[in-house]
């Protein structure tokens, strides 16, 4: 009897491990093109991971740079508490029920799977840049009123997902051992369907990316970049080019309005300081702060990472998220100095440095699909040297 209930506690175990794989893996892939399927495949995840504590009886483990994320996740719940509309806040909190996503790749990631979710977002991301740059190409989303988007709902998260996947891909072609060629196949593809999007914070976030992971390979491929750039001005179509050179004009009217939208946010952190105006309520009472020059009568949000969080949730959780950005970052540079750890350590910091970089432009924190796959890139690295100390049933 004790060996036939061994058995079948094995096989129960091996079932949940693999389908909960599996499961992550969708999720890195599915998000690229549908948020439901991620969602769907992410609770999936969740109950073999909840099937394996029972089984197992294992201890829920938690990587150390993710705790800065519980005390963001306490901060918005009291800002919540103290907005002038706690229903509409409280709906915009359960987006962070993604950040679930940190144990879970942490659990399932683990040793050589940590290098397969990295080949199977690549490939996703491949085939959503062919999507993109079919729409730009055939479909005539060619213009601002109609962009290169994908499958998803918004050019900027579309364009914010590639722009993630292109510092994975050129952090494999750079550090890693397997698959480079692949990686460096699909990255002009990435390249030219961010451009195609018309989103230039991406396009900055590309570029903040691509100049880390060159850095730390060798200062000296930062030459590279402006003979890239040079060839951009070159090839790109008139429309794509005067875009992204208006990115130094104040004269774009999206400009003058994100400078405005900084003035506003001053306003809205000197009026709540320490709650903030509450999550989801920039858009409601934006009227209230809106200064004479901004140029749209309304934003659903202020286009600035750091900014739109202490607006929203105050000054203590801005504290507590640049905690967390900044201890994840410290762990990342550890580890990329050893050389069984560099690729995917690389991975994280690419991440962080374009999110950061573009997010001065977009809030793209606020991103349920951008959010799960910064938080599954940053989590790989961690969950890769699990094995390492990670106790199971065979």
């Amino acid at each position: 009897m004790t060996v036939a209930a061994d058995t079948t506690l094995a096989r129960r175990h091996a079932f949940f491990e693999q389908a909960g794989l599996a499961a992550v893996y969708g999720v890195a892939g599915a998000l690229q093109f549908s948020i439901a399927v991620a969602q769907i495949l992410l609770t999936v995840a969740l109950v073999c991971w909840v099937a394996l504590i029972v089984i197992d009886r294992e201890t829920i483990e938690i990587p150390k740079f993710a705790w800065p994320l519980g005390l963001y996740v306490v901060l918005t719940l009291v800002a919540t508490a103290f907005s002038p509309d706690p229903r509409t806040s409280l709906l915009a909190d359960k987006q962070m029920i993604l950040f679930l996503l940190v144990p879970l790749v942490y659990r399932f990631a683990t040793g050589s799977h940590a290098s397969t979710m990295v080949t199977v977002i690549v490939s996703f991301a491949a085939a959503s840049a062919i999507v993109g740059i079919v729409q730009f190409g055939v479909l005539h989303y060619d213009n601002l009123g109609r962009r290169a988007q994908g499958t998803l709902g918004h050019y900027m998260t579309y364009s914010g997902l590639l722009m993630l996947v292109i510092g994975t891909a050129l952090a494999r072609v750079l550090f890693g051992r397997n698959d480079r060629m692949w990686s460096a196949l699909v990255i002009p593809a990435l390249a030219v369907a961010v451009a195609f999007s018309f989103s230039r914070n991406a396009g900055v976030g590309a570029c903040a990316a691509a100049a880390l992971l060159l850095f730390l390979k060798d200062r000296r491929l930062l030459a590279l970049l402006p003979i890239v750039a040079a060839v951009f001005v070159v090839l790109a179509p008139a429309s794509i080019a005067n875009r992204y050179a208006s990115i130094f004009s104040l004269k774009d009217p999206t400009n003058r309005d994100r400078v405005a939208m900084l003035r506003e946010g001053v306003l809205m952190i000197k009026a709540h300081p320490l709650v903030g105006i509450g999550p989801n309520m920039v858009q409601p009472l934006y009227a209230q702060y809106r200064v004479p020059e901004a140029v749209n009568l309304v934003n659903p949000h202020l286009h600035n990472v750091p900014v739109q969080i202490a607006a929203e949730r105050g000054l203590p959780a801005l504290a507590a998220w640049l905690w967390f950005i900044a201890g994840l970052a410290v762990a990342l540079w550890k580890r990329q100095r050893d050389p069984s750890q560099r690729f995917l350590a690389a991975v994280g910091l690419s991440a962080i440095v374009s999110m950061l970089a573009a997010g001065m432009f977009e809030y793209n924190f606020g991103d349920s699909e951008f959010l799960m796959l910064f938080l599954i890139l940053v989590t790989l690295p961690f969950a890769a040297c699990r094995t390492l100390t990670r106790q199971s049933i065979p």
